[in-house]
C-alpha cells in the first residue's frame, strides 16, 4: 500500500508563484496538498485553490503559525512534506526526501541547499552565513551534523507529533532540527536544488527580518540548550 504523504505549504502574498509549485508537486501521488494562507493580502488563496490544493486560513503572521495550522489539519498521513511557497524549492524533488522514509531508513530527511555550488549560490548572503552560524551552533551544543535549515523537509508524522512543535515564526526550523537531534530521530540531509525565489524574501530580504529571524534563532538554540 502506497504511504500517504501530506504536503504543507504556508504562503503570504504569493500570488505570482503558488500556482508554479503546485504544478510541480507529483499531485496524483499525494494525499493532500494544504496552503497555509497567512494573512496574504493578494490573490493566493484563489490560485492555490485553482491548482488543486485545499486551502486554509490563519490569521496570525509568522512561518510557525502557518505550519502549526497546516498540521492541524492533516489527514493522518504517514508522512508530512514541508515546501515553501515561492517556487525558489524545485518542489518535484520531494521523491528524493520520501524515499529514505518510505524504505523505513530515516525519520526525518532535511533538503540542504548549501552542498550544490549553484543552490547554495542562489541564496542571499545574508541566509548564507546565518545558515552557517547556525548549524555550527547546533553542532557545537547538541552534536548535530546539519549544513542548512532549509524548508524543503520531510518527517514521519508519527515522529512529528512526538517532538512536539511550538515556534511560531523564524524558529520553526531550527526547533525542528534540535528536537529532532534530542529525541535520536533517523536524520538523513540530502543535496537538493534552489533557486532565486519569485519576489522578494519578506525574511532575509528586508533588513529587519533578518535581524528578527537571527535573533529568534539564536534564542531558540539558548532555550533548548537550557531545557
Amino acid at each position: 500500500m502506497a504511504p500517504r504523504i501530506s504536503v504543507i505549504i504556508p504562503v503570504f502574498n504569493e500570488e505570482k508563484s503558488i500556482g508554479l509549485v503546485l504544478d510541480a508537486l507529483p499531485q496524483d501521488r499525494l494525499h493532500e496538498i494544504i496552503v497555509v494562507n497567512n494573512a496574504s493580502t493578494d490573490d493566493t488563496a484563489k490560485v492555490a485553490r485553482e491548482h488543486g490544493a485545499h486551502v486554509v486560513y490563519e490569521p496570525r503572521r509568522g512561518y510557525g503559525s502557518a505550519c502549526l495550522k497546516g498540521i492541524g489539519e492533516l489527514d493522518n498521513p504517514d508522512i508530512v512534506v514541508f515546501v515553501d511557497g515561492d517556487f525558489s524549492d524545485y518542489p518535484e524533488e520531494i521523491d528524493k526526501l520520501v524515499k529514505p522514509i518510505i524504505e523505513g531508513e530515516r525519520d526525518f530527511v532535511l533538503g540542504s541547499r548549501m552542498i550544490l555550488p549553484q543552490s547554495q549560490a542562489a541564496l542571499l548572503p545574508q541566509a548564507r552565513y546565518g545558515n552557517k552560524l547556525t548549524v555550527f551552533l547546533i553542532r557545537l551544543f547538541f552534536g548535530g551534523r546539519f549544513t542548512d535549515l532549509g524548508p524543503f523537509r520531510a518527517i514521519r508524522f508519527d515522529s512529528l507529533k512526538a517532538i512536539g512543535m511550538v515556534d511560531t515564526n523564524f524558529g520553526w526550523t531550527v526547533e525542528m532540527q534540535i528536537k529532532a537531534l534530542k529525541q535520536n530521530f533517523r536524520i538523513l540531509e540530502i543535496p537538493v536544488k534552489y533557486r532565486a525565489r519569485v519576489g522578494v524574501s519578506k525574511i532575509t530580504g528586508t533588513v529587519s527580518g533578518t535581524v528578527k529571524a537571527g535573533t529568534k534563532i539564536i534564542y531558540t538554540i539558548t532555550k533548548y540548550l537550557l531545557t
